[in-house]
């Protein structure tokens, strides 16, 4: 990482807190109706398409 750009890690680093799946009181303070992290990417398959 010491070679990547401060904008770059910023940018993955944002990506990388996106991913979590959600709390789960927040399972039981909706009472179920939110269950699962809608905007959840694979890192495999879905690209970021950051460049520096």
């Amino acid at each position: 990482m010491g070679k990547k750009g401060l904008v770059k890690k910023m940018r993955l680093a944002k990506a990388g807190r996106k991913i979590r799946r959600i709390p789960a009181f927040v399972m039981i303070r909706t009472k179920r109706r939110v269950t699962y992290n809608r905007r959840r990417r694979d890192w495999r398959t879905a690209k970021l398409g950051i460049k520096e």
